[in-house]
């Protein structure tokens, strides 16, 4: 019955790609959703999630690590992931919850590792080490042109009234997006029973139902909840 929980296999949903592209909004729809047909759901995000790891999330993003080199900022994000873990996605998914996260352990790999240069023998290491066997059920990664995701972040902040204010990552030139576009596409070839490219580049209610055709698809248990 909708609006009530059911008993259910807990899932592990996250949503990756570059900046601008709308996880957040995505995230946001699909915990609707999913709420709707009665199954208990987690949102949360990465870096951070629990106070520790958002602590390591402002401390990143302020910039100040930056002249640590990649290498230190991706022990940071998986000291953060860790924590985040084993405070909250692995209690919520023993509790039955399904988890959503606004970006995992593919961040990483694809900032420092693909983008940022950082040895894949050190990033698969930090990877056993803060997932500790929870790797995501799936994973959406959303796609789009740097460039138009920049004109449209700041057409709507200026719609909004709302200042710009670029972190850390959001700062690089538009080479160093394209380039991480890139790492993104390369995760998704790699990975291609759990990861799953949509086009962001398409209005935010079109996309959700997108990525609600997906998650239904792959979860036909869904269904039953919904009828249960």
């Amino acid at each position: 019955m909708a609006g009530q929980e059911i008993d259910h296999t807990p899932r592990f949903i996250t949503f990756e790609g570059g900046e601008g592209v709308g996880k957040s909004t995505q995230v946001k729809l699909l915990l609707e959703k999913l709420h709707n047909e009665g199954v208990g759901t987690v949102r949360t995000r990465e870096p951070g999630g629990t106070p520790r790891a958002e602590a390591i999330r402002s401390f990143i993003l302020s910039g100040q690590p930056q002249s640590w080199g990649t290498g230190a900022e991706a022990v940071l994000f998986a000291a953060a992931r860790l924590d985040h873990v084993n405070e909250l996605v692995a209690p919520s998914l023993e509790a039955g919850k399904w988890v959503l996260s606004d970006r995992f352990h593919d961040s990483t790999r694809a900032y420092q590792g693909l983008n940022g240069g950082v040895d894949t023998k050190l990033i698969d290491a930090l990877e056993i080490l803060a997932l500790n066997g929870h790797t995501p059920d799936l994973t959406i990664v959303l796609d789009m042109d740097p460039e138009k995701a920049f004109e449209r972040v700041e057409k709507r902040a200026l719609e909004d009234g709302i200042p710009i204010s670029a972190d850390r990552f959001e700062r690089e030139d538009l080479e160093w997006h394209r380039r991480l576009r890139d790492a993104f596409h390369d995760i998704v070839k790699n990975n291609e029973e759990r990861c799953v490219m949509l086009s962001a580049d398409q209005s935010e209610e079109e996309l959700a139902e997108e990525v609600w055709a997906l998650v239904r698809g792959r979860f036909p248990e869904i269904e039953s909840v919904a009828t249960g």
